[in-house]
Parts: structure tokens; sequence; C-alpha cells
């Protein structure tokens, strides 16, 4: 049985952390040991994974912490389960993976980027991440990208070679995210919304998902309701922003749920508002769950969202945009507004299906070993 560990910056309710967690899951159940290792502490998936035979481990690191102890764990760990391949996800984990292999011999070494800039918002911070992946480039056996736009970004920097990137993008149940009239007339019922046209946005509130923006653009839609389902730094802000722009009562904040393929079906179109993305993984749950999307041309959006098509996509940061675009589809005809959603699911299903995606991560992983 071949053995792969996956290796991520965090275990964390977050896009790349669930493609993480489902890609290890799915890859158990095709026949690979799979083991998950976090620089973080994990606060989430290690239960779901456990369920599933997949091992966790923590290297016990701390955010903002650089800790030389993490590297030693990594090493110790590579050495005792002494994996085939080692895929890591995200920045930090990618170079962990990338120096712990000077020190315990690892046959493939994948690193995976999931975002345009994989760096907080400094400028300078983004160009020491492009540095770092240039000098250690040599160290990964391939390079791989959520999208086209999140590979071209790292390219044109310098931060990986075009020979050794490709892309192969997130992958989406479209089984546990479909339609469902009866889910959307429950989840309608529990959160007592009637007839209105119902806004969601699902996110960790983060400077880069730009939700000020949304509220302002949200505050000229007097009579629709906004879900917001998420939490992060930014949540006391924008809180007090809802009540200062006077849509506290409609702009709902419901934290953290476990339950978003029912909220998915609840809405009648999903709202995104980043200024950095990779491939939002929101967008394809969205578009599986046949919801129409408004979104901000950040990152791979345009990936997601076929404008016109199943969606609208608007530039980042324009509230005006923003606002009169969340109109058009709500002014849409219910035929048209229907034919949107059901382009949508269909674009989801094909191009982004988690099997689909999966089996192409089992043929690279398979092409990989024979070059060894």
């Amino acid at each position: 049985m071949t053995r792969v560990a996956l290796l991520s910056t965090s275990l964390a309710r977050g896009g790349a952390e669930s493609q993480i967690a489902q890609c290890a899951i799915r890859l158990r159940r095709r026949g690979w040991e799979t083991a998950v290792v976090s620089l973080l502490r994990p606060a989430a998936f290690a239960e779901e994974l456990a369920s599933e035979g997949v091992p966790v481990h923590s290297l016990a690191m701390r955010p903002g912490h650089p800790d030389p102890r993490g590297l030693v764990r990594l090493i110790g760990f590579l050495r005792a389960f002494r994996p085939q391949i080692l895929h890591s996800h995200m920045f930090h984990a990618n170079l962990a993976a990338r120096v712990a292999r000077l020190f315990s011999p690892v046959p493939v070494v994948i690193s995976t980027l999931h975002s345009v800039a994989e760096s907080r918002r400094e400028t300078a911070g983004v160009r020491l991440r492009d540095l770092a992946y240039r000098l250690t480039d040599p160290l990964a056996d391939m390079v791989t990208a959520v999208s086209q736009a999140v590979a071209d970004r790292h390219r044109s920097h310098g931060a990986a070679r075009a020979a050794r990137l490709r892309v192969i993008p997130n992958g989406v149940d479209t089984s546990r995210y479909r339609p469902d009239q009866a889910r959307r007339e429950s989840a309608r019922r529990e959160l007592g919304i009637g007839e209105q046209f119902v806004w969601l946005a699902a996110g960790r509130l983060l400077w880069k998902k730009d939700h000020a923006t949304l509220l302002r653009a949200f505050a000229r839609r007097p009579d629709e309701v906004l879900l917001i389902a998420g939490e992060g730094p930014e949540s006391d802000r924008l809180r007090r922003q809802a009540r200062e722009l006077g849509v506290d009562a409609r702009a709902r904040f419901l934290g953290t749920r476990e339950d978003l393929p029912a909220l998915m079906n609840a809405a009648d179109g999903f709202v995104l508002s980043s200024v950095v993305e990779g491939l939002p993984m929101v967008l394809l749950e969205a578009a599986a769950s046949g919801v129409p999307a408004v979104a901000t041309d950040a990152g791979s959006v345009r990936e997601c969202v076929a404008d016109g098509e199943t969606g609208f996509v608007v530039p980042c940061s324009d509230s005006d945009a923003l606002a009169a675009a969340m109109s058009r589809l709500v002014s849409l005809p219910g035929g048209a507004r229907a034919q949107m959603a059901h382009a949508a699911r269909a674009r989801a299903v094909e191009r982004f299906d988690t099997d689909t995606v999966i089996a192409e991560w089992e043929r690279t992983y398979r092409e990989l070993l024979e070059r060894v």
C-alpha cells in the first residue's frame, strides 16, 4: 500500500483545509495509506479524519512563532511513517516539506498553491514568499496550483517553474452539495425566512474577504436578507458596521456553521466580495447547490463563475458595482434565474466533482512515482 502524507499549515474550517481532509479520506477509501500532519494544532476535521481511519498528527507550532522544534517533529514523523509521497499545502507547509526532505529523504514531494498571494496583505510579504519559493523550488518534484490564475501568478513572479507546474483544481462533493427542495423549505423555516430574497456569504471574516464592501452594497438592498456564515478577526468590526448602516436586522451573522449544504439551499443567491482568492470553495459549493453567484473578480473567480451564465462578476472593492449586480440577479425573471442555477450546477459537476479531481491526483501520484 502506497503511503501518502498530507502536510498542511493548519486544520481549521477553511477551503484549503477542507480539500486536504477530503483528499485524505477519498484516497484512503481508494486504497492509499494516508496521514495528515498539521503545523498548528488542529481546530477542525480531526474527528472526521479519525473516523475514516486517517491518523492526524500535530507539530504543535503556534501562529506567528517560527519554531525549529516543529521541523524536528516533522522529520521524526517522516522517518517513522516513511511516506512515498509528501504532499504539502499552503506556504508554511510547502517550505517545511521542502526543507524536511534534506534531513529525511522522501521519494516524491509535491507543493500545492491555494491562493494567488499566499501572504498577509503587505506587498513586501508577498515578495519575500515568492523568493522563498524560488530558492526552495529544486526541493519539490512538482508544484500544483488550484487554478490557472494561481499558476500564472506564481510562474510570472518566478515562484514556480513552468516545467514542473500543473493545475489541479479544488473538488466539490456534488452529492452533498445539490439542490434539495425539502432541505430548502426546512432551512428557511428554521431561519424564520418567508418569501424574501436571501443572499448567503460564507467564509472566515478576514480582511481579504472584504465583507465591509458587501455590507455597503447590501445596505442598498432594502427588501432582502443576508446570511453571513463564519467567524474571524473582523467579526466585531463588521457587526458594528452593520449597526451603523442600519442593516443589522437583515444582515444575520450566523457564526461558524456545520450545515452549509442546508444554508446553500436556503439561499436564492450567493455573494462573494473578496479582494484575494485562490479557487474559492464556497463558489463551487454554491454552484453545485444550484445557487447563482455574484462575485468580485479576485483570483480565480472567473474559473468558478461564468459571467452572465452562472452568475455575475464585478470589480473588487466596488460596492456600487456589487450592489448593481445583486440587483440584476434579483430582477431576473424566475425562469432565467432557474436556467442560471441549472447551468451553475452542470458546470460544477462537469469540471469540479470531487471524484474527478481525486482521480487526477491519483494519476499524478503514480506518474511521479514511476519517475523515481
